[in-house]
C-alpha cells in the first residue's frame, strides 16, 4: 500500500516534537518524564485504528452507538483510575460523566441546536465524553489533594459534629472551580488565542466559517454544561470523607 506523501513529513514533525517535550521534561528531571512520549505514540496508533474503523461506521447509527459506548466506557476507566481505582471511584466517574454528558447532548439535540445525524452524535459525543473525563479527573484529584492540605481544618469540623460533606463543602467548591478554569479559559478565547479543531477541521473539510463558528459554540456550550454537571457530581460524590485519603500517585 503506497504511503501519502505528506505522511513523511508529519511523522517527522511529530517525532521531532515529542522529542522535544521529552527532553526539556528530562532535562529538568520530571518524575514519569516519559509518559507524554508514550501518550503520543499511543494516542497515533488509537487514531489510525479508529479512522479505519469509522471509515466503515459513519452512516451507521447503531455502530456509532456503540463507538461511543467504549468511548464512555474508557473515560470512565481512565478517570476512575487518576482519582484512585476502586468500585467506588468507577461508579463516581460513571454516573457523573454519563449526567453531565445524557444532559448536555439532549439539550443540544432536543433544542434543533444540530440535527440529530449519525456524524454529528458522533462528533460532539466524543467531544463532550473526552472534556468530562477530563472535568471529572480534575475535581476528583483537586478534591482529594485540598483535603489531605487542609485535613487540620476539615477534621475540626467533623469533631464539632457537621457532617462529612459540610466539612468539605468549601474544599469542593473550590474544585469544581478550578477544575472547570481549562474550559472556561479556552471558551472566552476562542476566535481570539484559541481555534479550536472541530472549528479548523470543518472549515478545511468545506464548511463555511460561519458554518463552522455555529457548530464550535454549539460544541463549547455542550462542554460547560456537561462538564459543570460532571464536576458537581464527582465533589458531591467524594465530599463525604471521614478519614483522611491517601496521597494520589
Amino acid at each position: 500500500m503506497l504511503v501519502p506523501a505528506d505522511v513523511v513529513p508529519s511523522l517527522v514533525g511529530v517525532v521531532v516534537l515529542t522529542a522535544i517535550a521529552t527532553v526539556v521534561l528530562v532535562l529538568f528531571r520530571v518524575p514519569a518524564s516519559w509518559t507524554p512520549a508514550l501518550a503520543i505514540a499511543r494516542g497515533t496508533v488509537q487514531l489510525a485504528v479508529i479512522s479505519v474503523i469509522l471509515t466503515g461506521i459513519i452512516e451507521s447509527p447503531s455502530l456509532i452507538a456503540g463507538a461511543l459506548c467504549v468511548m464512555f466506557a474508557v473515560a470512565v476507566g481512565v478517570a476512575a483510575g487518576r482519582i484512585g481505582m476502586s468500585g467506588r471511584s468507577l461508579a463516581i466517574a460513571a454516573t457523573s460523566i454519563a449526567a453531565g454528558v445524557v444532559v448536555a447532548c439532549a439539550v443540544v439535540f432536543a433544542t434543533g441546536a444540530l440535527a440529530l445525524t449519525s456524524r454529528y452524535a458522533l462528533a460532539i459525543g466524543a467531544i463532550v465524553i473526552g472534556n468530562s473525563m477530563s472535568i471529572a479527573t480534575l475535581t476528583g484529584r483537586n478534591l482529594t489533594r485540598a483535603v489531605i492540605d487542609h485535613w487540620d481544618e476539615v477534621e475540626g469540623w467533623l469533631a464539632l459534629g457537621a457532617r462529612p460533606r459540610v466539612s468539605t463543602l468549601a474544599l469542593a467548591r473550590r474544585s469544581v472551580r478550578d477544575a472547570l478554569i481549562p474550559s472556561i479559559d479556552q471558551t472566552k478565547t476562542t476566535g481570539l488565542v484559541v481555534l479550536p479543531g472541530a472549528f479548523v477541521g470543518a472549515i478545511f473539510g468545506g464548511i463555511s466559517p460561519f458554518e463552522a463558528g455555529r457548530f464550535q459554540i454549539v460544541v463549547l456550550a455542550a462542554i460547560m454544561a456537561a462538564g459543570s454537571v460532571t464536576a458537581v457530581l464527582v465533589a458531591t460524590w467524594m465530599g463525604g470523607i471521614r478519614v483522611r485519603p491517601h496521597a494520589l500517585r
